[in-house]
C-alpha cells in the first residue's frame, strides 16, 4: 500500500478526532464560555452543518482541480480554523470556526477518497479506502481520550492545539508525499454524469437509513461525559478510559461489519439497527449504575459501527455512475443525523428530562431507522436487488 494512503489517513484521524472530541470537551467548555451543557452541545451540530454543505458542494467543486492541490488547501482551511478556535473569545466566535472547519473536512473528505482509489490498482480500492477511513475510528479510541485528557489539565483549547500540529504535519506529508498535477491519464469526472447516476429513489431511501442509523448513535455519544459524570457517578479523570471504549467497541463493530456487510447486508442492518436501539433504551434505564453503564458504552460503539460498511457501501452499489457525489451525499447525510438528534438531545435536557433523556432520542431514532430499513427492504425485493453482488466494498466511515 502506498505511504500517501497512510498519511491521508492520518488526515482523517486528526481531523476526525476534532469531529468527535468535543463529546469530552463540553463541560470545560460550557464553564470557560459561560453557556449551558446543551448549548456546548450545538457546538457538535454546527459541526455536522458545515459537514452536511460541504461534502456535495466542494466534490463538485474539485472534480476537475489537482487533488494535492485541493487536499492541502482543505487542510490549511482547517488549521486556520482551529486557531481560531483556540483562541476564540466567546461562545459566538467557537461557533462559526466549527462551520468553517467542518467544511474543509467535507472537502478533504471528498478528494481523499477520490485520491486513495487513483493511488492503487481496481483489486486493492477497497482495501485503500479502509486504510484512510480507519483513521476516523482510530480517532475515537485515541484521539477523542486523548483531546478529553488535554483538556482535564491545560483546559480545552489544548485539545485544538493538538488537532491544529496533527493537521500540519498531515498537510506537510501529503505535500512532499503526493504527486502534483491532475489525476493520472487527465481523466476528468462529469458533473452531469454524476447527477444522473443519483436519479434513484432506493438511493435516497438507503441516505435516510444513513441519516437516523448514524443520528441514533451519536446524540447518546454527542452527552455521553455529563451521562457518566452526571448520573452514572464516574469520576471525571476516567471520563477519557470509557469513551476509548466506545472507540474499541466501534473498532470492533466496523471489523466484523466489513466481513458480513457484502453477504448479509439488509440482515445486518436489522440486526445491527436492533441492536443500537435496544442498547440505548438499556443505556436510559439502568444509567445509574456505573458497572452496567460501562459495559454498555462498549455495546453501544460496537453497534454503530457494525452497520456502518453496510450503509457505505450500498449507495454505491445503488448509483455506480456517481462515485463522487453518492459518496459525497452519504457524508451529508451522516451528518444530517448529527446535526439534529444532539439538537433533539439539547431541548430535553432542557426540558428538564435529564441527562437520560438522551439515550431515549437515541432509542426512539433507533426505531425509525429499522422503519426505514424496512422500506429499504421493500426495494429490494421489489427490483430484485437482495442477492446483488458489490463490486467493491468501499470506505467503512465518512464522517
Amino acid at each position: 500500500m502506498p505511504l500517501a494512503i497512510y498519511l491521508l489517513g492520518l488526515g482523517i484521524f486528526a481531523q476526525g478526532t476534532s469531529e468527535f472530541m468535543l463529546s469530552g470537551l463540553l463541560p470545560d467548555i460550557a464553564t470557560d464560555l459561560g453557556v449551558s451543557i446543551p448549548d456546548a452541545g450545538l457546538l457538535v451540530s454546527a459541526f455536522a452543518i458545515g459537514m452536511v454543505l460541504g461534502a456535495p458542494v466542494l466534490a463538485v467543486a474539485t472534480l476537475r482541480v489537482p487533488r494535492r492541490t485541493a487536499l492541502v488547501a482543505f487542510q490549511l482551511v482547517f488549521v486556520a480554523g482551529h486557531v481560531a478556535g483556540a483562541l476564540a473569545p466567546g461562545y459566538g466566535v467557537l461557533f462559526a470556526t466549527r462551520i468553517v472547519s467542518a467544511l474543509a473536512y467535507a472537502g478533504f473528505w471528498a478528494v481523499a477518497a477520490a485520491t486513495a482509489v487513483s493511488l492503487v490498482p481496481p483489486g486493492a480500492k477497497g482495501k485503500a479506502l479502509s486504510v484512510v477511513a480507519m483513521g476516523l475510528t482510530l480517532a475515537t479510541i485515541v484521539g477523542v481520550p486523548a483531546g478529553t485528557v488535554l483538556s482535564q489539565h491545560a483546559g480545552w483549547r489544548a485539545a485544538f492545539w493538538g488537532v491544529t500540529a496533527l493537521t500540519v504535519l498531515s498537510a506537510l506529508s501529503l505535500r512532499a508525499v503526493l504527486p502534483g498535477g491532475h489525476r493520472a491519464g487527465g481523466e476528468l469526472l462529469s458533473v452531469r454524469s454524476e447527477m444522473r447516476g443519483l436519479a434513484r429513489p432506493a438511493l435516497w431511501v438507503s441516505y435516510l437509513v444513513t441519516t437516523l442509523t448514524f443520528g441514533a448513535a451519536v446524540v447518546t455519544f454527542s452527552y455521553l461525559a455529563p451521562l457518566l459524570t452526571e448520573v452514572s457517578g464516574l469520576p471525571a479523570q476516567w471520563v477519557p478510559v470509557v469513551l476509548a471504549l466506545y472507540g474499541a467497541g466501534g473498532l470492533a463493530g466496523v471489523s466484523l461489519g466489513g466481513r458480513i456487510a457484502d453477504a448479509v447486508p439488509l440482515r445486518t442492518l436489522f440486526t445491527g439497527v436492533g441492536a443500537l436501539t435496544v442498547t440505548s433504551a438499556a443505556l436510559a434505564l439502568t444509567a445509574g449504575s456505573l458497572g452496567t453503564t460501562i459495559a454498555l458504552v462498549f455495546v453501544l460503539g460496537f453497534t454503530a459501527f457494525v452497520v456502518n460498511p453496510v450503509v457505505q457501501s450500498r449507495v454505491f452499489r445503488l448509483a455506480p455512475g456517481a462515485p463522487m457525489l453518492a459518496g459525497a451525499l452519504n457524508t451529508s447525510a451522516f451528518n444530517v443525523g448529527i446535526t439534529l438528534t444532539p439538537m433533539l438531545g439539547g431541548l430535553t435536557i432542557d426540558a428538564g428530562l435529564g441527562f437520560t433523556s438522551v439515550a431515549w432520542v437515541g432509542a426512539g431514532t433507533g426505531v425509525l431507522a429499522l422503519a426505514a430499513t424496512g422500506w429499504a427492504a421493500a426495494l429490494e425485493r421489489r427490483k430484485g436487488r437482495d442477492k446483488a453482488p458489490a463490486v467493491e466494498r468501499p470506505a467503512y466511515a465518512a464522517v
